[in-house]
């Protein structure tokens, strides 16, 4: 279990990525993982500051020989996505991550692996420990809360770091070097409803989709997955429709930057439809099921007795809202039309929570393209505007835009050349990365990211393969020992 992937190389990656595992960080929640990293400097002897928005920063002076190489920046967040199955019992707030080697795949045991971005940081405290290895002035950032708003990008201050070149640990594909990222809105859509009482002979049933994928929101959003939240406004539609149920609540999605896996409502059937609206259900999960066949082996949708609710949500306002998760955008709206299989513009219909008279639907949306995300946001605000909700968007960060002459870029592929004998593929990715952000506090970063392969993050599938582990850290190793002169 856990320990096993202390005998993988390189050793002085995995011991830091152990460590990481056993230190509970989700995103808002990262005081005990900040507090680990900032003694993790203080008694390396480094030079170690926390700033006010929970970034940690560490530096350690360049090697002998190499005080005149620019100075490097090594930048990965503190926190992790919190994902698990519904059958597993795990606080992420206490309890540690269980992982396991599974052939070439280290992954968890029923949750988020947190190799998103723990595979990032640990390189780095791996380089600030390192007493053999040749490289310049370097300057660990560690950000905080880069899941759920970016805030510690956001939040860092200008002229703190002293350093030319951000290496960004943040990719999840070895042999890629990435140049480019999309920016993001949240959006925000609140109906309000009055709780009237239930009367009629009515029976209760819980809805239940589970066993989706999910995912990540922006990696994984053309893989067309299914999504809980619509395949439950798809259920709720029909049965509303066809055999007259009733909503009392919803709660579908967890994450905004997570595609959602799972989804539950309480409802209430005529009890004289009950038969029908069984046998429709089965009808329509059939349907639904050979749709996704190929992508989701594993959905359930099922329907179980339950306690008949004793108010509904008001049906006037139901049919508002059931309409408008019909209509609402998403998954890919748009593929790039400079990068070939990158997606340029997409949504996640990511959280319907709707219970004591207010239903919030959450959208995360993702561009490359600062004009086709407004327009998408609009979109979105138009659906629930007609359908009489508020909408309000915030969260807003930019995209970074690809500069294929950037010096690092160059220093980086000649040295991947020389060590592996092939060119790392140049190329974008669609989710928020945090460069974006920062370049705009530090215009003059020649910034690059990059990683090991990595595969679902955001789910409980999350896994790394073990053989890119130690050719990213590698990598690092001699990009460190090449950063050009001042």
């Amino acid at each position: 279990m856990s320990k096993e992937i202390l005998q993988l190389e390189p050793k002085a990656l995995w011991k830091n990525f152990y460590s990481l595992t056993q230190i509970p960080r989700p995103s808002k929640k990262e005081d005990q993982i900040r507090e680990f990293i900032f003694n993790f400097g203080k008694n390396l002897g480094l030079e170690t500051i926390q700033d006010e928005v929970g970034n940690v920063i560490i530096r350690k002076p360049a090697t002998a020989g190499m005080e005149n190489r620019k100075g490097v920046i090594l930048q990965g967040h503190l926190d992790m996505v919190p994902q698990k199955n519904s059958d597993k019992v795990h606080d992420f707030e206490k309890d540690p991550i269980e992982t396991i080697v599974d052939g070439e795949w280290v992954r968890a045991n029923g949750t988020t692996l947190g190799s998103d971005n723990g595979m990032g940081v640990a390189a780095a405290m791996a380089v600030l420990e390192a007493t053999n290895m040749q490289h310049g002035p370097v300057e660990a950032l560690f950000t905080s809360d880069e899941e759920t708003g970016m805030t510690g990008a956001t939040g860092l201050k200008p002229g703190v770091l002293k350093g030319d070149i951000l290496l960004n640990m943040d990719s999840e594909d070895e042999g890629e070097l990435y140049i480019g990222c999309a920016g993001g809105t949240n959006s925000n859509n609140t109906f309000s409803y009055e709780e009237l009482p239930l009367s009629g002979n009515y029976t209760g049933y819980k809805l239940n989709i589970t066993g989706l994928k999910g995912g990540h929101s922006g990696v994984d959003i053309h893989l067309g997955r299914g999504n809980a939240n619509k395949i439950m406004n798809r259920v709720l539609y029909h049965g509303f429709k066809k055999h007259g149920l009733l909503v009392a609540s919803i709660e579908g999605g967890s994450l905004r930057n997570a595609i959602p896996r799972e989804a539950f409502a309480h409802v209430a059937i005529p009890t004289a439809n009950v038969n029908a609206f069984l046998e429709f259900l089965t009808a329509l999960t059939k349907e639904i099921k050979h749709e996704l066949s190929a992508v989701e082996p594993t959905l359930k949708i099922e329907a179980v007795a339950a306690e008949t609710p004793k108010t509904i949500i008001d049906p006037t306002v139901l049919v508002k809202f059931m309409n408008a998760i019909y209509a609402c955008p998403n998954g890919v709206m748009r593929m790039s039309n400079e990068m070939i299989g990158l997606v340029e513009t997409s949504n996640n219909l990511a959280i319907v929570k709707a219970e004591k008279g207010t239903i919030k639907i959450m959208n995360l949306l993702r561009s490359s393209v600062d004009s086709a995300k407004d327009e998408l946001e609009q979109m979105i605000c138009s659906v629930f505007d007609l359908a009489g909700a508020v909408s309000v968007f915030d969260g807003s960060y930019p995209g970074w835009k690809p500069n294929p002459d950037s010096p690092i870029l160059k220093t980086m592929q000649d040295v991947y050349n020389r060590k592996y004998g092939s060119i790392p593929k140049i190329t974008a990715i669609h989710a928020g990365l945090e460069c974006g952000i920062l370049g705009g506090a530090y215009p003059n970063w020649d910034m690059i990211s990059f990683g090991p392969t990595i595969r679902f993050p955001h789910s409980p599938d999350e896994k790394v393969n073990i053989a890119t582990v130690q050719k990213f850290y590698d990598f690092l190793v001699e990009t460190l020992k090449n950063i050009p002169v001042k």
